[in-house]
């Protein structure tokens, strides 16, 4: 990919506890800079339009759709993937609910589930069935039809 120099920033993105120096075109969005730069590919593009939540991760533990979010507003911040939820091999209590209760199907929007899933356990630790659903609004899935999910976040609650 060519930067056209008259419009690029140098950054440095802290992702997963790691800083990434890059020199990135300002309108990047964040969720390129985290694929192609950093190289992390857990975090998926399913629309590129704010509408499915594929591309979910967490900024400062809020959050965003990484499609839309610029990758330069991000320095300076704390940026959280999918691959940063797990401690080396063993998964995150909420990872392993939803692999236990059977909420992956195909897996694409997995990643920005389990994002947030995450955010919303970290800011209420005993959400309702209800206030799951609504913690998962901005998350589109096309196979499980979302019990599972959901079933999957009741049972991190248990466990946490």
């Amino acid at each position: 990919m060519t930067i056209d120099m008259n419009n690029a920033s140098a950054v440095t993105l802290r992702v997963n506890g790691t800083d990434y120096p890059m020199l990135l075109e300002t309108e990047r969005n964040l969720l390129g800079a985290i694929r192609d730069e950093v190289g992390l590919t857990g975090t998926k593009e399913g629309c590129d339009d704010c509408e499915c939540g594929a591309c979910m991760v967490l900024v400062d533990g809020q959050p965003v759709n990484s499609c839309s979010y610029l990758a330069v507003q991000a320095q300076g911040r704390e940026i959280t993937t999918i691959e940063g939820l797990a401690d080396g091999q063993q998964l995150s209590e909420l990872q392993a609910a939803i692999l236990e209760a059977g909420g992956v199907q195909c897996g694409f929007c997995t990643p920005g589930m389990l994002m947030s899933a995450t955010a919303l356990l970290d800011r209420n630790p005993s959400p309702t069935r209800e206030e799951i659903k609504v913690g998962l609004g901005g998350n589109l899935c096309r196979c499980t039809g979302y019990g599972r999910i959901l079933d999957a976040v009741e049972r991190a609650v248990t466990i946490r």
